[in-house]
């Protein structure tokens, strides 16, 4: 019986995207998982039997980074920042790169960013196979490591687990926020509020749409939260700016279902789940071209093609000119969202895993 170890250690913060990755991709792994294959998860403190009684467990501790019991077949690290590889050489690793958005950071001196590449280059070499969560992060692998030819590199993009039909009706109460906005229309924006999300280029769009509030849910703790309330404070729409901090998943809904555009002028990206999350709801959305964003928004998307703050008030307005004006779009980013699910994800991995069970 073959045997598979996924390291899910990632699941102590759900509320990150990698915790959310290890979640659903777990899940649907169990689904799928044929009766002669062995299963373990590596997870957190709290965590044992998350998956069912079916798959076995181990939990992740200190010691575990230098060994862990049991020989296996078949080995994914389901992140490249993983402290948890198989001792045995024979164990066959498969690697997930989700991104290399350290490489844009100006916060890191080129030693500390090469530190980094070579850190990540041991595990590429020790690695059976490769899979990258976008073609974009895929071709910056190959432009800054070293990659041979016969060793595969696949590219396996994230799934999407937001139902549309489990969004409330109204807010969830309890808010640690004002919700007098819910009686105007707003735009939305979810993820860290990070220098690499560029989101402080939206405000100036709250000046061209006096009408409109601008949410920007996430993890607010960076000094770059403070400077965007700075600025608002600066341009005179403080009051029209909403920074609720993490919001739970019901919150979360309810702004996707709610909001009048989605608006992501991210830099960064290895792929931009938020984006598809918002084109599950029928939203349009209004993003950057950089990276890997023009793989999830394709042909549906609205791309704002500079930061200049007239050219993004044109691109918005002219935006939602045509998506009100043509009515089959919703339905065009319903069906591109829905090809980024994790049942067709796991069933990729499924494939993965059976070829290097057989070598």
């Amino acid at each position: 019986m073959p045997s598979l170890f996924i390291d899910a250690e990632r699941l102590r913060d759900l509320n990150s995207g990698l915790g959310q990755v290890c979640l659903h991709l777990g899940h649907e792994l169990v689904r799928q998982c044929s009766p002669s294959w062995r299963l373990t998860f590596l997870v957190p403190k709290g965590k044992m039997g998350i998956f069912g009684d079916t798959v076995e467990y181990i939990e992740a501790s200190w010691p575990r980074k230098i060994w862990i019991p049991g020989q296996y077949d078949v080995w994914h690290c389901l992140h490249q920042d993983s402290a948890y590889l198989p001792s045995s050489r024979s164990t066959r690793l498969i690697l997930t790169v989700y991104d290399l958005n350290f490489l844009e950071r100006t916060d890191y001196s080129t030693a500390k960013k090469n530190r980094r590449l070579a850190k990540l280059q041991r595990k590429i070499d020790r690695a059976t196979l490769l899979t990258a969560g976008s073609a974009y992060t895929a071709s910056v692998m190959r432009e800054h490591l070293h990659i041979p030819a016969a060793k595969p590199l696949n590219v396996v993009y994230t799934g999407v687990a937001v139902n549309p039909e489990n969004a409330p009706t109204e807010l969830p109460g309890n808010q640690p926020f004002d919700v007098s906005f819910t009686d105007v229309p707003f735009f939305l924006f979810v993820g860290v509020i990070h220098p690499k999300k560029n989101v402080h280029t939206l405000l100036p769009l709250l000046e061209a749409f006096p009408d409109y509030r601008l949410v920007l849910a996430g993890p607010d703790r960076h000094p770059y939260a403070q400077h965007i309330r700075e600025q608002a404070q600066q341009l005179g729409i403080a009051d029209r700016l909403i920074m609720p901090g993490p919001v739970d998943e019901s919150t979360k809904l309810w702004l996707y279902a709610n909001c009048e555009a989605f608006l992501f002028p991210s830099l960064a990206e290895g792929f931009g789940l938020p984006v598809a999350e918002a084109m599950t709801f029928g939203k349009p959305v209004f993003i950057s071209r950089l990276t890997s964003l023009p793989e999830v928004g394709g042909k549906e998307a609205y791309y704002f093609e500079d930061f200049e703050p007239e050219n993004m008030a044109r691109t918005l307005d002219e935006g939602l000119r045509d998506f009100a004006q043509n009515p089959l779009r919703q339905d065009r980013l319903r069906r591109r969202a829905n090809g980024f699910s994790w049942p067709a994800i796991a069933a990729d991995y499924w494939k993965l895993y059976e070829e290097l069970g057989r070598t």
